[in-house]
């Protein structure tokens, strides 16, 4: 067991099953369907508080790249100051999972949260002081934004590993529907977070939407940090255990994880290639600054079907999710270099969102099942590192096809990355057959 300051015990807590934390009636139906099992075992303060709490990592590129890009008035500058906050969001996220592992998540949030406000304020101090952008200033400037995403709090993944040990003792389909729910958090905020900074960039100051996100971070992911939640995940046993499902223990085996994570990567090409080729496409109507919003029909589409994912049939496997969706979303994505006309676009984007969704939380929940039991917050950090350093990689690559090629040569990008993602969940069935941990269980078994 992990030791804390204040340990408890896992019997002491409500968990699935227990009488502190009651099942759904199945005499009456609730208008939240299947998801009313969320606020029963985690509160609905755990839900608003994790939503929210993840918004700042959603603000932090987009956010560098305005503060620097008009501080210093080049693109260049701004855009070296984004990926450099990418790539520390990258690198940072296992190291904060890989503690969160060995000294709970309490005081690795709480110190996270004090360390990334404070680099959010150094970049803000050394972006709003510079007097140039070259030399010396810029490479301060970089290491700030570097810092910041570094030390950025993690709460989408460890919230997950706080649903696999508060799902535990339950049918797997409550472990699905937290998954569902957790996908969509995601959607949403990557979707608002980008919006609000634009809106108050350009509305008030471009330094405003960073300082917003330190006084989120240090207000919100600290409230994360404490709730009682934590008290799961920290007090989980080291090794051994049931699986989710209540059936086999976790494999103790670290390379089933390697399928997810490089569908992890796949996937964060596919989303850093469509953002690209989005951009380039609605260039050529002179509306370069509208492509975030023609990103934003797919991510709600996305969200929307990531939410579905909780009412499937516990009969349908993980990895035959995996296939369908990717399949479903390969089909999709080869028709991205087809429509001539924003209006067109709009309804292919709508369709591709919502193959998206389930495929990302399918590869979250294959994730959760091969993880060894001590290392979830590795794992799920690592999935979440995968997302940054694949939208990094598509980027580049349908930057470079746009550039020499035009949009239309962009678009193979996320097609191609589709079409990985389904060979990757073929290979995912090949690999992890008979394992009972990438079935879904019937509920109540």
């Amino acid at each position: 067991m992990y030791k804390n300051p204040e340990p408890a015990s896992p019997d002491s807590l409500p968990s699935a099953g227990s009488s502190a934390a009651p099942r759904p009636s199945t005499t009456g139906r609730s208008r939240l369907g299947r998801f009313e099992v969320l606020p029963r075992l985690a509160g609905t303060s755990f839900l608003v508080v994790g939503l929210f709490a993840r918004l700042p990592l959603a603000m932090l590129t987009v956010g560098a790249l305005t503060l620097v890009t008009t501080a210093s008035g080049s693109y260049a500058a701004g855009g070296f100051a984004a990926g450099a906050v990418g790539i520390g969001s990258a690198l940072g996220a296992p190291v904060l999972g890989v503690l969160a592992d060995k000294h709970g998540q309490r005081i690795v949030l709480l110190v996270s949260a004090i360390l990334n406000t404070l680099a959010i304020a150094g970049l803000l101090v050394a972006t709003l002081t510079s007097t140039g952008f070259t030399g010396g200033p810029l490479a301060v400037v970089l290491a700030a934004a570097f810092a910041t995403g570094f030390t950025c709090p993690q709460i989408g993944p460890l919230a997950r590993v706080r649903w696999m040990a508060m799902t535990r003792r339950g049918p797997r389909s409550d472990l699905d529907t937290a998954l569902s729910y957790e996908g969509t958090a995601d959607e949403l905020t990557f979707v608002l977070g980008p919006a609000l900074v634009g809106v108050l960039a350009s509305l008030i100051a471009p330094w405003l939407p960073l300082a917003l996100a330190a006084a989120l971070t240090i207000t919100l992911v600290s409230a994360f940090a404490v709730h009682r939640t934590v008290a799961f995940s920290d007090a989980r046993p080291e090794s051994g255990g049931d699986a989710p499902d209540g059936g086999a223990a976790r494999p103790s085996r670290a390379w089933p994880v390697l399928l997810p994570v490089v569908g992890m990567i796949a996937m964060g090409t596919f989303f850093g290639s469509t953002q690209t080729f989005l951009t380039a496409f609605a260039g050529r109507f002179g509306a370069t600054e509208s492509s975030g919003l023609l990103y934003a029909v797919m991510g709600l589409s996305s969200a929307v079907a990531a939410l579905s994912v909780a009412y499937w049939s516990p009969r349908f496997s993980h990895v035959r999710r995996w296939i369908a969706s990717a399949a479903a979303m390969a089909a999709a994505a080869a028709v991205l270099a087809l429509p001539g006309s924003i209006p067109t676009m709009l309804v292919v984007l709508l369709v591709l969102g919502l193959f998206v969704g389930p495929t990302m939380v399918t590869i979250f929940s294959i994730g959760s099942a091969v993880a060894p039991a001590h290392r979830l917050g590795t794992v799920m950090t690592l999935l979440a590192s995968g997302i940054v350093a694949g939208t990094a990689i598509g980027s580049a690559l349908a930057g470079t096809l746009a550039e020499a090629a035009g949009p239309a040569a962009a678009a193979g990008v996320p097609a191609c990355a589709a079409g990985v993602l389904l060979l990757l969940g073929v290979a995912s069935a090949v690999a992890l057959r008979g394992r009972g941990s990438t079935r879904a269980p019937v509920p109540g078994r």
